[in-house]
């Protein structure tokens, strides 16, 4: 009896599994089926009670609404796009406050240039009665001063400024021309390596701004071909290559009031970098950051009066990196700064003017974010690896690193952020099979009310087949690597399956989280459930999260010892019971398909095919920064460049490889896809590939995503 009533079980379970709808492309794409509920446009109020979020009101125009923290109640309607734009339903791209926010900046009409850059429309109001101050058109990074009355921006490459009392424009600067001078912007490869774009900043008091100068003359350019007219155009723009030229880059400081620009001294006739620009505390204090340019040395440098000084450095064997962890304390005679010099990303306490009091922050683990700092206090909430690296949890820790607290419990990523006096916070938290949680808790770490918890999204997702994803560790290679892996739903280990790998692996990435894997993740659990194999991400050395010796292993080598453990994690899961070694596949996007590509040469004898999307195929193709901070110079590391480039290992590919690449990629150019199919024809290797026009290194827009999924997951069908 006790086996009939298991044996209906298991049937009934199987049956009520079988009632459920397949995922299809369409869901993840095109319907939006799997996007969750987010807090958009979240601004903390100076009275540390309430905070504001970006609306739509029931007519479909953007709000902004001001909110309760605790009771949740609607305190007001700050902004309202009906009454902003006359009318007419134009989005908010974006909005920020003066100091005490009387006043606010709304961005809108945003067109994406690069990856962080972008120009549009602004209009600044007056809030207590919806009055247009100013506004203006086709600028870039329109950015108020502490106290609302004037605003900077960037218009063809020079830097302006307008007085918001009198609408009075004055130019700071007048020689700014397209590929040859930036003025308060940053060149391409900062912005793409630095993560930056603006490139100025308002000291506290809203009287002075730092800015960069940036001379591309001697960079050399890049075009593209964009298509749809009749003559194709061809686009430029200043790209310096693995061991070419860089910008000549300067910093000035700006008199608003004068309208005059100095010049600082920091070398600029040198081959370095100039990463970022931070005011003090001291509104006549600038500190500046400065790399070398094979980025082995770090200084933390202080302008005042046009005097440099050396506040702190840094150098290591391979490569320092930048921080935007520093926190200059309103004593203006402390900070407090992330260093990874003893080997794992810690916070530390110092003077300003560099001496150290005190590590704040220790162990085999890594600070991952500075959440705020409470003055008052004397307290630093920071989300860190501590539990585990596939994990982020938040932390509460004095300045002089005593009494430290963990926050949260759930098993996840978790973050933060504080109301102005840290009495309250709007806490995130999500894990690999949880959408956002949004809660407001009190400095107790007690909920008080949640705001948004994907409720509906989470029902919605339960008429879908899904199966679990489990987080682990392997071993090879003498080390021990994280992965998780998604099984379908109804597996049974006595099947053997095919397996699908996904790789990224660059410098400091993680794939292993456990955290909402948005429209991938789903791609994935339609592939073991509907096509019934497994899919696995593994993180390979060179990743972050597990201190720098990990992390800078790779160094001068790229690719060598990712792919090495790539080869070794799949055939260490070729082993399992459940594995079909016949059947196993890898694909990446970006370094995911330099790794795809190495991992298909470099390991014919265990991958049966690969998907490259956008990949590196030869480091000699890639821009500066990046490349020389890993390789160091193709001119003084040539092996390390070609030893473990995919283009020169496509005579080793014996399984079936498809390359696809959008022609409008501004960041791995199609150059490397057109160079890498130019190598297997001359080979006479048999691949497939796609191309998509004008789609830049993210290939998204319209139905592109869709028909590049379709593409890829058809390929995964026909060949695993």
């Amino acid at each position: 009896m006790r086996y009939l009533f298991l044996s209906l079980l298991f049937f009934a379970t199987l049956f009520a599994k079988s009632q459920n709808q397949s995922i299809e492309l369409a869901d993840i794409w095109a319907s939006g089926t799997f996007y969750p509920k987010t807090v958009n446009g979240f601004v903390n109020m100076n009275d540390g009670k309430s905070y504001c979020i970006q609306e739509k009101d029931e007519a479909g125009y953007d709000v902004i609404n001001q909110y309760d923290y605790v009771t949740g109640k609607k305190i007001k309607e700050l902004l309202n796009a009906n009454q902003v734009f006359n009318g007419n339903k134009i989005s908010i791209g974006s909005y920020d406050f003066n100091g005490d926010q009387t006043i606010a900046l709304v961005y809108f009409n945003i067109q994406q240039i690069y990856r962080h850059s972008s120009r549009g429309d602004f209009k600044i109001i007056r809030i207590s009665d919806q009055t247009i101050l100013a506004e203006g058109k086709e600028v870039r990074y329109p950015t108020l001063n502490s106290s609302g009355t004037q605003l900077a921006y960037v218009k063809e490459n020079d830097l302006f400024v307008l007085n918001a009392q009198t609408n009075k424009i004055k130019r700071l600067t007048k020689d700014g021309e397209y590929n040859r001078i930036i003025n308060g912007a940053v060149d391409w490869v900062y912005e793409e390596e630095f993560g930056m774009s603006r490139g100025f900043e308002w000291n506290s008091t809203g009287t002075h701004i730092a800015f960069y100068k940036f001379d591309e003359t001697h960079v050399k350019e890049w075009q593209m071909t964009t298509y749809g007219k009749l003559y194709p155009d061809l686009y430029k723009f200043k790209y310096p290559k693995a061991g070419e030229a860089n910008s000549k880059v300067e910093i000035y400081i700006a008199d608003v009031k004068k309208g005059t620009c100095k010049s600082i001294s920091l070398g600029s006739e040198n081959d370095q970098y100039l990463p970022r620009i931070k005011w003090t505390k001291s509104p006549n204090l600038l500190s500046v950051q400065r790399l070398n340019r094979l980025q082995n040395k770090w200084e933390l440098l202080l302008v005042e009066d046009a005097k440099v000084s050396v506040s702190l450095e840094e150098s290591h064997p391979y490569y320092v990196d930048i921080t935007d962890d520093i926190y200059f304390l309103k004593d203006k005679k402390h900070m407090i700064i992330c260093s990874e010099k003893d080997g794992y990303k810690h916070l530390y306490f110092h003077k300003v003017d560099g001496p150290q009091i005190f590590q704040v922050t220790k162990g085999n683990w890594e600070v991952d974010a500075v959440l705020g700092i409470d003055e008052v206090h004397e307290n630093i909430y920071y989300t860190s690896t501590e539990v585990n690296p596939t994990e982020r949890h938040i932390y509460c820790i004095s300045f002089d690193g005593q009494n430290k607290k963990r926050l949260t419990q759930e098993s996840g990523w978790h973050t933060a952020q504080f109301s102005k006096d840290y009495s309250l916070v709007l806490h995130n938290y999500h894990s690999a099979q949880l959408p956002h949680q949004f809660a407001i808790k009190n400095s107790s770490w007690e909920t008080q009310r949640v705001v948004e918890d994907n409720a509906s999204f989470i029902e919605r997702n339960k008429k879908f087949t899904m199966g679990s994803i489990e987080f682990d560790q392997l071993n090879v290679n003498e080390t021990s690597l994280n992965y998780w892996m998604i099984k379908p739903a109804n597996f049974n280990d006595t099947i053997q399956y095919p397996l699908f790998m996904y790789v990224y692996g660059g410098p400091g990435s993680q794939t292993v989280k456990n955290s909402f894997g948005w429209s991938n993740y789903y791609w994935y659990q339609m592939l073991a459930n509907k096509l019934n194999m497994i899919v696995v991400s593994v993180d390979n050395r060179g990743t972050g999260a597990r201190g720098a010796d990990f992390k800078k292993m790779t160094y001068q080598q790229l690719g060598k010892y990712e792919t090495e453990d790539q080869i070794a994690a799949a055939q260490w899961m070729s082993k399992l019971s459940f594995i079909d070694s016949t059947r196993i596949g890898i694909w990446g996007w970006s370094y995911g398909g330099y790794m795809s590509s190495l991992a298909l040469a470099k390991g014919n004898n265990i991958f049966k095919m690969a998907i490259a999307v956008a990949p590196v195929t030869n480091w000699r193709y890639y821009d500066n920064i990046y490349t020389e901070r890993y390789m160091g110079l193709p001119q003084e590391n040539g092996t390390g460049y070609d030893d473990n480039s995919p283009i020169n290992f496509v005579k080793d590919i014996r399984g079936k490889y498809l390359i696809i690449h959008g022609t409008g990629d501004d960041n791995v150019h199609f150059q490397n896809s057109v160079m890498m199919v130019d190598e297997l024809i001359k080979n006479n290797i048999p691949f497939d590939s796609e191309f998509y026009p004008n789609k830049n290194h993210s290939i998204y827009g319209g139905a592109t995503r869709y028909h590049l999924y379709n593409k890829m997951t058809n390929f995964i069908t026909e060949n695993l």
